[in-house]
């Protein structure tokens, strides 16, 4: 059975065009141009993917994005304006997995769909072994963190993220380093996702005995306080 992605957007050539691509890839497309009527679909269809425009009629796309949030780890790939960092930063910070610039190459989103898509595929399969550092537990099989004895709720990216600094404490990973193992694909001039990614770690993870590092210039490590 086909992967499901519902794109919402008010632009039905951009609609039409994503369609294209991805339906020649295998995909199963469905599509709203209208913000309220996109936020049913998702509870109706439970799509694979999400791609999500940020200016909608009806409701807008950070509001989507906030309500999907509270109810589905679905992933989605939200498109921004050109130049607006701060949509790219407010929409991370909600719980979006990716962005992608307007005007963009269908084959690039064709790329980070697939992407996204592998990464979650790899998730639900029996993974690695767990990690222990300090008051720090992880296992990857069951996708739990804990600090102490204290369960904390971490987004698909977080979780990978810190397994990626545990599994490996003291070493300085760059910034394009963690793009390329966590997010899957090569995303050079964007790195300001995992600076996102590692401050809503640095909150979650308060009371951690081992310590999210930052390596100036560089990127992070993960050691011991």
């Amino acid at each position: 059975m086909s992967d499901t992605i519902l794109i919402i957007d008010d632009e039905q050539r951009i609609i039409d065009l994503a369609r294209m691509y991805l339906e020649q890839d295998g995909y199963a497309v469905k599509s709203a141009t209208d913000g309220a009527v996109g936020y049913k679909l998702v509870g109706e269809l439970e799509p694979s993917l999400i791609v999500l425009d940020l200016m909608l009629p009806g409701m807008d796309g950070l509001e989507i994005c906030r309500k999907v949030r509270g109810q589905s780890d679905v992933p989605i790939i939200m498109l921004t304006a050109r130049g607006d960092d701060i949509d790219k930063i407010v929409g991370l910070e909600l719980g979006a997995d990716d962005y992608l610039t307007k005007p963009f190459n269908p084959r690039e989103l064709l790329a980070r769909v697939k992407a996204i898509l592998r990464r979650t595929d790899r998730k639900s399969a029996p993974s690695s072994e767990a990690v222990v550092v300090g008051n720090l537990s992880i296992d990857p099989d069951r996708r739990v963190v804990l600090i102490d004895e204290r369960d904390v709720d971490l987004r698909m990216n977080e979780f990978d993220l810190v397994y990626v600094l545990a599994r490996n404490p003291g070493r300085v990973f760059s910034r394009e380093r963690l793009l390329e193992v966590v997010w899957g694909y090569d995303f050079a001039g964007e790195t300001r996702t995992v600076d996102v990614h590692i401050a809503h770690l640095r909150h979650k993870l308060e009371g951690m005995t081992p310590n999210i590092e930052t390596v100036w210039g560089v990127g992070y490590k993960l050691e011991m306080r």
